[in-house]
């Protein structure tokens, strides 16, 4: 009798979890977002290396080494996503995404907070600059906080096959909201 009545207390204090934390959550509000490519792909072993000489202030040769690596193991869903932010206060709302995204800012200028950052510090990129999400436990909003142009986010997604893309999550402690 005692392992079904906790397991029935178990059951209950999860249902309570997932409900608070969609209460909790904070959606998007002021942006646009469109799916512009989605594709299931096999394990990626992707790697490039470059090795060129550059000149020193020296006057010599020195050599310069540049490499790239993305693996993945089982099947991922690869995503390209355009967000456009309404300005004064278009905002991601906090979430986060089971794998790492790059994000490139097309247009105008976004604010990127991260909860991994010591006091929720934002960040500020703008058109041409680009910056990583890393996904897993990092949750993050991107805002737009210009008063009179929109923003503009391109992003692409490498995320493990059939997971949610995006989990929307509430506001951590100590970070606007």
């Amino acid at each position: 009798m005692k392992p079904k009545w906790i397991l029935a207390v178990l059951v209950a204090m999860l249902a309570t979890a997932a409900y608070v934390g969609n209460v909790l959550a904070t959606p998007s509000s002021g942006q646009t977002t469109t799916i512009l490519a989605k594709a299931t792909v096999g394990d990626l072993d992707l790697s490039g290396r470059a090795l060129t000489t550059t000149v020193g202030r020296d006057g010599r040769p020195h050599p310069d080494v540049w490499l790239a690596w993305i693996k993945t193991h089982g099947l991922s869903d690869l995503y390209v996503v355009d967000n456009v932010f309404a300005p004064h206060g278009g905002t991601s709302g906090w979430h986060s995404h089971p794998g790492p995204s790059l994000v490139f800012v097309r247009a105008g200028t976004v604010t990127n907070y991260s909860s991994d950052d010591p006091g929720c510090a934002p960040h500020v990129y703008t058109a041409g600059q680009i910056f990583v999400d890393p996904g897993g436990a990092d949750e993050h909003m991107i805002r737009n906080e210009d008063p009179s142009l929109s923003a503009e986010t391109i992003a692409v997604q490498f995320l493990p096959q059939g997971a949610t893309r995006r989990i929307d999550e509430p506001a951590p402690a100590g970070c606007p909201g």
